[in-house]
């Protein structure tokens, strides 16, 4: 059985007040078992995020790392320098750094190499734009990075991997796929897991991560190959990430 993950990324928001708020709301809370639930802060906020989640059901994420281990490399952080704050898990390949930031799969390839080297469970995003969509190139686009990473993987590094599904033109514009769109996605790529072991691509654990919201959630987390959400501006709100976590059950 696979444990559903509900994942809230924060992207470049958020305060050391939300932070406590989140840690309070979930000091005292019954959630569905089995569930992981992680939040993505930014940096800044990882050494108070630790304190007020400690003994809450949330795990520390961070948003990317670079793949060396330290270096002249101003404005970077390694995953050493994540362990050292609990960090469990990491995200690799988001689509805003792909586009804003002009990330390559190879790029993408080596931080995923160096959250495994660390031991951080790394957050494989994936999703194809608006325009690929519509030209019928949904598949060949995820495809193409899912099997650009796992193909370079060992079998033993591949479970390690959680993929996150995330339809660049369902990111942050209140659009969603449909459940049934989401779950033809999910279903390929598992496939296509199950070309490397069919052991492997039963226990891979695919998130979808395109405006996943309190609403949306429950006919999302239905699908049989959804298994959980990388969350992102209904994280930000207690209520509705919490919602979200009850969905999960």
């Amino acid at each position: 059985m696979r444990t559903p993950l509900i994942a809230g990324n924060w992207k470049m928001n958020g305060s050391t007040e939300l932070v406590e708020a989140f840690g309070q709301a979930f000091s005292d809370v019954t959630l569905p078992a089995p569930l992981d639930v992680a939040i993505f802060p930014p940096y800044p906020y990882l050494d108070v995020a630790r304190s007020a989640f400690a003994g809450t059901p949330v795990r520390l994420g961070a948003q990317t790392l670079n793949p060396l281990h330290s270096g002249a490399h101003t404005g970077e952080v390694s995953g050493r320098m994540l362990r050292e704050f609990d960090v469990q898990y990491v995200l690799v390949g988001h689509s805003e750094r792909r586009q804003l930031y002009r990330e390559s799969d190879a790029e993408v390839h080596d931080r995923l190499l160096a959250a495994l080297g660390v031991d951080l469970t790394p957050v494989l995003c994936v999703g194809e734009t608006l325009e690929e969509r519509d030209a019928g190139r949904t598949m060949e686009v995820v495809l193409r990075q899912v099997g650009f990473v796992m193909a370079r993987l060992e079998p033993e590094q591949r479970a390690r991997v959680v993929i996150a599904y995330e339809p660049v033109w369902a990111i942050g514009t209140g659009r969603t796929a449909t459940p049934e769109q989401a779950q033809e996605v999910m279903a390929g790529i598992r496939e296509y897991q199950a070309g490397y072991d069919r052991d492997l691509a039963a226990g891979l654990r695919l998130l979808y991560g395109g405006s996943m919201n309190a609403s949306n959630a429950v006919e999302l987390l239905a699908q049989p190959d959804i298994d959980g959400g990388l969350v992102g501006g209904a994280s930000l709100k207690v209520d509705d990430f919490l919602a979200i976590c009850q969905s999960a059950g």
